[in-house]
């Protein structure tokens, strides 16, 4: 049984460390462009970095799916580890 929260804990750990990366740019470059845009500051450039356009990298068409298929295992993962008895 400890081996099984081990193994949980060691998933739930993974997933929110590849996804944390990815979640903090789309949300720190959302948060910005909706800042500058009330300013007349048009940075189309932050608009990409928000869906997944690096320039060189593009991972648009699955940034997002990454992104909600990631945060939906920490969520559900994290859930579950609070829930085990102590």
């Amino acid at each position: 049984m400890e081996r099984l929260k081990t193994n949980k804990r060691k998933i739930h750990r993974k997933v929110t460390s590849i996804s944390a990366i990815p979640l903090l740019i789309t949300i720190v470059s959302g948060t910005i462009y909706s800042i500058l845009q009330p300013l007349g500051v048009d940075a189309f450039w932050l608009i990409k970095w928000h869906t997944g356009n690096f320039g060189i990298i593009n991972l648009q068409p699955f940034y997002s799916i990454f992104l909600g298929i990631a945060s939906m295992i920490s969520i559900i993962s994290g859930i579950k580890i609070l829930k085990e008895k102590p």
